[in-house]
């Protein structure tokens, strides 16, 4: 149970203006510049309470516009407070991957504009030495994965004494990540007294137990997205043989002519692969997970939201957060390792009221997985078979766990020597060492059979002859 929280009720997502929300006038010119003028639900309620002070522990799916409610009331904090400006930065952003980070930073640069307000995206990969020099220039706002900031802090170039507002973007993410440990370094170096945020798409035991560490009588808001996605987002799934997914991903990109689509698989290698039968197909697609290098993972986002390549291969973890606008399509090509990944893949389409599609494609050695993602949505999802592509017709009968699926009624052959029925040794015939080398025990005589056995190690030795005494000579 989370402790010292007051749940904020939900008001049925209420969409108000921005200008309800106590911004100042420099930033709402910003934001009706760039065509803001509604703000989200979660804006709408963590805005206001941010500008209070209070610390927050937000429940929401990405895409809901969790950036802008954290970072337009800290700009504008940062601002009211400029006449005491300290050469440290004074807020701090934690987030799991390098792509979210340039993400962030990116767009509290742009909320920033014409404020004498500063920010940096620090993550590995890239080149410390320069992040080190920028950090010597002065920034307000870092925004940072764990290990990068641990090693710039270790160095010295980021004293974290004078921070004091911490945000955890995406919290349940940094944590199946592993980045346990380093979240306690990092907690250790900053002051107690601060103002503290927490924002995750899922409440796991490990974001609770966070919250219940750092954050001080926080207030519970959580969005319901799923039920608001329902009206924009349209989930189907296709069964299929497991060996047919490549095939049945080419057809349906090529049959449909998609103009953008974003495809999740599970592993790094299972990315190449989906990549290189795509590109067999002359259908030009770009790939971004773990293995690739920093530059690598940036000119493809950049190619693909540029449109000069129209399909994007990722794995879960480094696609997590990434914010492509308009993104029509998403194509799981295989199930996530767990189901509320799920959520974060399809959340990338159908954001801010577009439509949008989300495709999963279904093999028989899936069905378990994918019944715990249908528990968790509440509702059945869209089957539609394939012309051409359909599974064999007892496939979803299939047993992929559990008991042996032998015929009823046929025995199997016991197996000699097999667990369960364990052959039976012969007993060893005993050998005795003799001059000659070792031989077989002779047999007794039957009349010696009741006679004790003499112990020794060269055998039955006969009895020596007593020697005459010495009175008898």
């Amino acid at each position: 149970m989370l402790k010292y929280i007051n749940e904020i009720p939900n008001k049925g997502n209420i969409i108000m203006s921005f200008t309800t929300l106590g911004l100042t006038a420099h930033l709402l010119d910003t934001l009706e510049a760039k065509g803001y003028t509604q703000a989200t639900p979660i804006q709408t309620q963590v805005i206001p309470l941010v500008l209070r002070g209070r610390d927050i522990l937000g429940a929401a799916q990405t895409g809901t516009g969790k950036t802008a409610a954290f970072a337009l009331p800290i700009i504008q904090k940062l601002v009211k407070d400029s006449d005491a400006k300290q050469s440290s930065a004074r807020a701090l952003v934690i987030v799991p991957t390098r792509e979210l980070a340039s993400q962030v930073a990116s767009a509290i640069e742009e909320y920033a504009q014409g404020l004498n307000v500063t920010c940096i995206a620090l993550f590995g990969g890239a080149n410390m030495a320069r992040q080190a020099k920028e950090l010597g220039e002065g920034v307000d706002i870092i925004v940072a994965t764990p290990g990068r900031l641990i090693e710039l802090n270790k160095q010295g170039h980021i004293p974290l004494s004078r921070i004091q507002y911490l945000v955890f973007d995406e919290a349940d993410t940094i944590f199946d990540m592993g980045f346990i440990r380093e979240i306690e370094q990092i907690l250790d170096l900053l002051p107690v007294n601060r103002q503290n945020m927490l924002f995750s798409a899922t409440l796991t035991p490990a974001v609770k137990q966070l919250s219940e560490k750092i954050l001080k009588k926080p207030l519970l808001i959580e969005i319901d997205n799923l039920k608001a996605a329902d009206m924009t987002l349209r989930q189907v799934v296709h069964p299929v043989e497991k060996e047919r997914k490549k095939e049945l991903l080419s057809f349906l990109i090529g049959s449909n002519n998609y103009p953008q689509v974003l495809i999740f698989t599970r592993t790094k290698i299972e990315a190449d692969e989906v990549s290189k039968e795509l590109t067999l197909s002359g259908l030009k697609n770009v790939v971004i997970h773990g293995d690739k290098k920093h530059g690598a993972r940036d000119r493809a986002l950049s190619e693909f939201r540029e449109g000069t390549a129209r399909i994007l291969v990722a794995t879960d973890i480094a696609a997590r957060g990434l914010d492509i606008e308009g993104l029509p399509v998403v194509i799981n090509y295989d199930i996530p390792h767990v189901s509320t990944d799920y959520l974060h893949r399809i959340g990338r389409t159908g954001r801010a009221g577009n439509e949008g599609l989300a495709i999963t494609l279904l093999s028989s050695a899936e069905h378990h997985s994918w019944s715990k993602i249908i528990a968790m949505l509440g509702k059945n999802v869209e089957t539609i078979l394939v012309e051409g592509f359909e599974p064999p017709a007892d496939q979803g009968l299939l047993k992929t766990r559990g008991k042996s699926m032998s015929k009823e009624g046929e025995k199997k052959a016991r197996t000699e020597g097999a667990f369960g029925n364990k052959r039976k040794k012969a007993p060893v015939q005993p050998k005795f060492i003799g001059k000659r080398g070792p031989r077989l025990a002779r047999e007794e005589p039957t009349g010696k059979a009741n006679e004790p056995a003499r112990n020794s190690a060269f055998g039955n030795k006969k009895p020596a002859p007593k020697k005459p005494s010495g009175r008898g000579r």
